[in-house]
């Protein structure tokens, strides 16, 4: 049960979740590839008998590998730390682990969603969302999965709300 769940007012209903996309995991997955080919190189170079190469590529892979882990669990609590939700009286953005960050908006107070894709975030599904508030306030959160699905869900959201009101 996650941060949305648990703050649920009485009567409030969870119409849609938003999380970050698996893009998240790209800088690790690139360390760790790279890592992996350089240990491989170095193994492979020390049957040859260089012994120079061999030992540079191999700590050189070791560093690389433990760059990838470390990058890896930085997005693995990043993508868990993430909720993006819309109730059927809120939208609801929490970031963070040990540090919380939250960002709730009645549906009164929405005034529009923004999604931003490029190409590869077209292709991937991923886009960063931008929700804009009444009084000036716009809170952009990049690496949404599906973030023309969430907007659209949202808006029926409080179209809803707003039919209710």
């Amino acid at each position: 049960m996650g941060y949305v769940e648990k703050n649920l007012m009485q009567g409030e209903r969870l119409y849609a979740k938003a999380r970050l996309h698996w893009t998240v995991f790209f800088k690790a997955g690139t360390f760790i590839v790279v890592s992996l080919v350089l240990i491989t190189l170095s193994l492979r170079t020390s049957l040859d008998g260089s012994s120079e190469l061999s030992s540079a590529a191999w700590y050189t892979g070791i560093l690389a590998l433990l760059a990838g882990l470390w990058f890896a669990g930085e997005a693995f609590v990043k993508r868990q730390s993430t909720e993006l939700a819309v109730t059927s009286k809120r939208v609801i953005a929490k970031f963070g682990f040990i540090r919380r960050s939250t960002i709730e908006l009645n549906h009164s107070k929405v005034e529009s969603f923004h999604v931003e894709q490029g190409v590869l975030g077209r292709m991937l599904g991923y886009g960063t969302l931008s929700i804009n508030g009444t009084g000036g306030g716009i809170t952009p959160i990049p690496g949404i999965g599906d973030p023309l699905g969430f907007r659209r869900k949202a808006m029926e959201a409080i179209d809803a709300f707003q039919s209710n009101s």
